[in-house]
């Protein structure tokens, strides 16, 4: 009896901890240098995404049918600022995708929204090309890396 119990308690805390917790690999550059190529994350699943989290998220361009890059459906980038904030300049200069204006011109984030950026400027597919990323599209926070690059 003790041993079944033991076994059941063990098999529900793998449950609970598979359901707050998945493993990403990172494939890319975009995170360097906090996190490199074939970086294994542990990942908190949560839509609640803070200024400076790094986050996982479905690449929204292929939600929409087209990513341009075949296999690469999550995305691993910090995010910069969230709904209410202003859009940061390096962002809004980037493009047209960015709506909306305090009154004074100044876009901030819409609703249900964050803006991403890789931390690697000059290797990254972000907000900068994609405008602001639905946080529905969220999988969760990078809690650590918990295995090295290639």
């Amino acid at each position: 009896m003790t041993a079944a119990l033991v076994a059941a308690v063990t098999v529900a805390a793998a449950l609970v901890v598979r359901r707050c917790l998945v493993v990403v690999d990172l494939v890319g550059r975009s995170m360097e240098p906090a996190y490199r190529d074939g970086d294994r994350l542990l990942v908190r699943r949560s839509r609640r995404p803070r200024a400076d989290d790094v986050v996982v998220f479905f690449n929204p361009l292929a939600a929409a049918g087209s990513t341009g890059r075949p296999g690469r459906a999550w995305m691993v980038k910090r995010v910069v600022a969230v709904a209410g904030e202003p859009v940061p300049e390096e962002v809004a200069a980037a493009g047209e995708r960015v709506a909306g204006g305090d009154g004074a011109g100044s876009p901030r984030v819409p609703p249900g929204h964050m803006v991403v950026l890789g931390d690697n400027r000059g290797h990254s597919l972000d907000s900068r090309q994609l405008g602001p990323v639905p946080v529905g599209l969220v999988l969760g926070r990078v809690v650590r890396r918990i295995s090295g690059g290639r």
